[in-house]
This record gives C-alpha cells, structure tokens and sequence, in this order.
C-alpha cells in the first residue's frame, strides 16, 4: 500500500490493522526500502501496532466486566 494513500490508522478494524501490521514487518524484514522509507514504514507499524493493542484492551475489559460477576452490565468505554 502507498503510505502517502494510507488510510487513517484510527479508522481501521482490528483485522484490516493486524494485516497492514502484518504487510509491514514482512517488508521492513526483506530490507530493500531506503532508509527514509524503511523509517516511516516502521512508524505507520508502531501507529498499528498501538491501535490493535487499543482495541484488544477495549475488548478485554468488556470480557472482564461481563465475567466478573457472572451478569452482563452495560460497560461505557468512551
């Protein structure tokens, strides 16, 4: 994907994250970018990477909320 097209990292699923995350490592560990762009590459990695450990937290907490006592309860993240 050209980073310059990129969409936001904000607006993106877990899955469709996970799978650029995974894009990027796959072509930062082949080692043919420049510098620069093996740089702003590791960047939009970290920025992913951020992201799908945001929505896993997200996740877990609601699991934890509706485990910890056996009842669902409406839990606001926002």
């Amino acid at each position: 994907m050209d980073e310059r097209q990129a969409p936001e990292v904000a607006s993106l699923s877990f899955e469709d994250a996970f799978q650029e995350l995974d894009a990027t490592v796959l072509r930062l560990e082949a080692g043919d970018l420049t510098i620069e762009g093996a740089l702003a590459l590791f960047e939009r990695g970290q920025q992913l990477a951020a992201h799908c450990s945001a929505i896993l937290e997200t996740a877990g907490l609601k699991v934890e909320q509706l485990t910890s006592e056996g009842e669902i309860v409406e839990v606001n993240l926002d």
